[in-house]
């Protein structure tokens, strides 16, 4: 495993650590016009169960 040769100085390790930002998670508005909930894209909504827009023939049973 690699060992640093010299100590990184304070600033250094700040202005590293200053990239570990989070993102908010970009949300899909359901296909469903009863429904419209927020979820997740490309997951199934998880107050309806539709996933996309044909939701006759795609819909998602929960067990």
């Amino acid at each position: 495993m690699a060992v640093p040769k010299r100590r990184m100085s304070r600033a250094n390790t700040r202005a590293r650590r200053a990239q570990w930002k989070t993102a908010a998670p970009t949300l899909a508005t359901c296909a469903n016009p009863a429904c419209g909930a927020k979820h997740l894209p490309h997951t199934a909504c998880p107050s309806c169960g539709q996933y996309g827009a044909r939701g006759a023939l795609r819909q998602v049973l929960e067990a």
